[in-house]
């Protein structure tokens, strides 16, 4: 997909246009293409960015390790400013900026990548907290006492503890 010239969203009817997704977004794993749309608004000095679908991704469950599937429902929205004084390629890699400037700019003159938007918002939409359900329980391996280990991992602190105690 190419990226949008925000000039031509001014001669576009209602300063808009709509996009329609049915593909795989590349470098987001999915089972299933993206489905939704996307409306891009010109609104002057600001771009109203929406967007509406879902795919399908695999996850690994923190708790047990398995493999699980989820859903990934968008339905999101965001206004991108725009300056036509903005130069991204001349900013800094690392500098400070203050609680005022914590907002998204775009040059005027410039383009909107509406797929790289589409991947932050599905990549911010995948749960931190990856749980295949609510009666998940963590792996149980047993040790030379028969006292269950939660995570094998944690056997060498295990043995230390052993050797450790009267």
């Amino acid at each position: 997909m190419q990226a949008i010239y925000i000039p031509h969203l001014l001669q576009a009817l209602h300063r808009t246009q709509t996009l329609v997704f049915d593909d795989f977004i590349p470098e987001l794993e999915t089972l299933t293409p993206f489905r939704g749309k996307m409306r891009v608004r010109h609104g002057g000095t600001f771009l109203e960015v929406s967007v509406k679908g879902e795919t399908i991704i695999t996850l690994t469950c923190d708790r047990c390790l398995q493999q699980y599937n989820r859903r990934l429902n968008l339905d999101t929205s965001e206004i991108i400013w725009l300056d036509k004084d903005v130069d991204i390629q001349s900013y800094p890699q690392e500098r400070e900026i203050a609680w005022e400037d914590l907002s998204e700019t775009l040059s005027s003159e410039g383009h909107f990548d509406a797929q790289s938007w589409l991947y932050e918002q599905l990549s911010l939409a995948v749960p931190l907290r990856q749980l295949c359900g609510k009666d998940c329980q963590p792996p149980t391996t047993e040790n030379d006492e028969n006292t269950p280990i939660t995570d094998g991992r944690w056997s060498g602190l295990e043995a230390l503890k052993r050797q450790l105690s009267p």
